[in-house]
């Protein structure tokens, strides 16, 4: 098989969830563009409304579902909403997540739960779902959890965002835990750790300390529009079918000067 057919996407279905905006909308339009079939999940119906002609006009279509992963009994519905659709689902990229900023000593119970609720227990019960119905009877998948940097250390002093931080490093943990028992099954479990990219959730925080951001970053620069569609996409393809309880730190090389 020829590199360029490693990297081929043509015909695949691909759920990427949280795809509304930013860093998933960013992969599922690197998805499209190498030819998946895409499906598209957020909480806002206005947001899907604006990915989808962003998506459409690249010349790209897709399924769009509102839902809140956050409430686990309208999981079961995403997975048949899209095999109604299309039949299948060959990747599954769990972007959805929030943050909370607060000093450990006074973050409210509540929000430890929000946050651990949306960012690890959805993506886990999302990955059971499409796993026990789809990917294990057909024995091949693609799994691509996105986590952060922020899970693979404390992060600097200024961000006091312990939850946030404690579900991405159980994201990592995660992704690694499901390689392993679902190699067997030719499924591909992989994670992506983004760095600081400009985005909603980040804007409050580099607002406030993006200089010193940028200065410890060894490339001195964030994350742009493009920067993760070439990991999604490498994740995605057969190109990283002998890869799999990995994660790809997506980054300027911060996590490397930290």
């Amino acid at each position: 098989m020829g590199v360029k057919k490693l990297f081929d996407l043509t015909g695949k279905v691909a759920l990427i969830t949280g795809a509304s905006r930013g860093l998933g909308l960013q992969m599922a339009t690197a998805l499209g563009e190498m030819g998946c079939r895409l499906a598209i999940t957020a909480r806002k119906a206005d947001e899907l409304q604006e990915a989808t002609a962003h998506l459409a006009s690249l010349g790209l279509d897709c399924l769009t579902i509102v839902n809140d992963l956050s409430k686990f009994e309208g999981i079961p519905g995403i997975v048949d909403a899209v095999l109604a659709k299309y039949g299948t689902i060959d990747i599954l990229v769990n972007n959805a997540g929030a943050s909370w900023s607060a000093p450990a000593e006074d973050h409210p119970t509540d929000a430890w739960n929000k946050i651990m609720n949306l960012n690890i227990n959805a993506m886990f019960l999302l990955s059971r779902e499409v796993g026990k119905r789809v990917m294990i009877p057909k024995k091949s998948g693609k799994i691509i959890n996105i986590a952060s940097i922020a899970g693979l250390s404390g992060g600097p002093p200024d961000m006091t965002t312990i939850a946030y931080t404690a579900s991405k490093g159980a994201a990592v943990n995660f992704t690694r835990g499901l390689a392993s028992e679902w190699g067997k099954y030719n499924i591909n479990v992989n994670a992506i750790c983004p760095g600081f990219f400009r985005s909603k959730m980040s804007q409050v925080l580099l607002d406030r300390i993006e200089e010193k951001i940028v200065e410890a970053t060894p490339l001195h620069r964030l994350g742009g529009e493009e920067d993760l569609m070439g990991a999604v996409v490498f994740l995605a393809s057969e190109a990283s079918r002998h890869i799999t309880g990995q994660y790809i730190a997506v980054d300027g090389g911060a996590i490397t000067a930290a």
